[in-house]
């Protein structure tokens, strides 16, 4: 661009009064494909206020730890949130930003969203290969008049390491104990059978392109996509369907200060109309930053989040964290500091 054209842009800008920043910050984060269209819809927000960019690459949970403990990227991602012991060890600080709910969908001809319902014991044995018909009984039992496929059913599950899967595996292993033997728990399992897909995205593709199949996908891809969304039976015995309002019931009574990082788990709660598989998606960054005018602008983005984002989170049926968690971890921020032991982020 030459002089001149940068001039007349900067006047024309002056004369429309629009300001903007001298030299815009550019922030790089990667991580957690579950959160990933509220933090696109955050950054284009975010820019269109401040001038300052916001890159999020949707690599998994596992890549997003790998990456910010390789010190790639300015922030990492992760749905399944590091133990106390590795987050000390990795000299790295966690904090929730967003909470969603993990949906099983499946691609049934005639049966449309929330139409049929599974309980937890039979939604874990469907994925460990146990239940593998449609018709039976025991899917059968739990959708009286609802007319099912005399088909074999076909998995669709996460190829990467991810924190989806490590939500819905380990919801899986808490109702049906049997599970976890078979399968496994956490980011990465042994799956008996079925096709693997790549990120939410990818789960939501091949689910979408295959018939009689179930997968799992958070739930704003499964609206995105226009995927048959499965009803769940819950921990109190009811069968809810999944929105703002039944992820918001399990995440009211979550003590967020029972483990370090604000590392608790949000599925299964005893709330009657509480969605029973659902997840906070958590940011990773160093205790000590070595660059720390880019570890502020992460915090500012996330503080601008904080204030501004939940009508839009709402809008892609995440639940935003609450008020009382805000304050809980900007005040943990102050952990995030420069080589002189300065916060970068100086508190309100």
């Amino acid at each position: 661009m030459t002089r001149l054209t940068t001039r007349f842009l900067a006047m024309s800008a002056l004369a429309l009064g629009v300001a903007f920043p001298s030299q815009a910050a550019e922030i790089t984060g990667a991580g957690a494909s579950f959160p990933a269209p509220i933090y696109a819809k955050w950054a284009e927000a975010y820019k269109a206020a401040t001038g300052n960019v916001v890159n999020y690459q949707a690599i998994g949970s596992g890549g997003g730890v790998r990456q910010i403990t390789a010190k790639t990227v300015d922030f990492g991602a992760s749905d399944d949130p590091v133990p106390g012991d590795r987050l000390e060890k990795a000299g790295l600080v966690q904090f929730p930003a967003i909470i969603g709910g993990i949906v099983p969908v499946a691609n049934l001809a005639g049966i449309g969203p929330g139409e049929m319902r599974l309980d937890g014991p039979t939604l874990a044995k469907i994925f460990a290969g146990d239940i593998t018909r449609w018709d039976d009984p025991a899917i059968a039992g739990l959708n009286p008049g609802l007319q099912l496929p005399s088909q074999p059913i076909t998995l669709v599950y996460r190829s990467d390491s991810s924190g989806t899967t490590a939500g819905f595996t380990l919801y899986l292993a808490d109702v049906e104990p049997s599970f976890r033997g078979k399968i496994g728990a956490g980011k990465t399992v042994n799956w008996k059978s079925g096709l693997g897909g790549k990120g939410n995205a990818g789960v939501a593709a091949n689910v979408a392109k295959l018939g009689n199949s179930i997968g799992y996908v958070e739930y704003a891809y499964a609206k995105q996509n226009k995927l048959t969304h499965i009803a769940m039976v819950n921990r109190a015995g009811n069968a809810v369907q999944p929105s703002a309002e039944s992820f918001a019931a399990a995440a009211a009574g979550a003590d967020w200060d029972a483990k370090p990082g604000f590392g608790i788990g949000l599925s299964n709660q005893a709330d009657p109309n509480a969605w029973p598989i659902v997840s906070a998606s958590f940011i990773l960054m160093h205790r000590k930053a070595d660059d720390p005018a880019r570890s502020a602008e992460v915090l500012q983005f996330f503080r601008w989040a904080f204030e501004n984002g939940s009508q839009m989170a709402l809008e892609l049926d995440y639940v935003p964290m609450p008020s009382s968690v805000i304050e809980k971890v900007e005040a943990s921020w102050a952990a995030i500091k420069d080589g002189s032991g300065k916060a970068v982020l100086a508190a309100r």
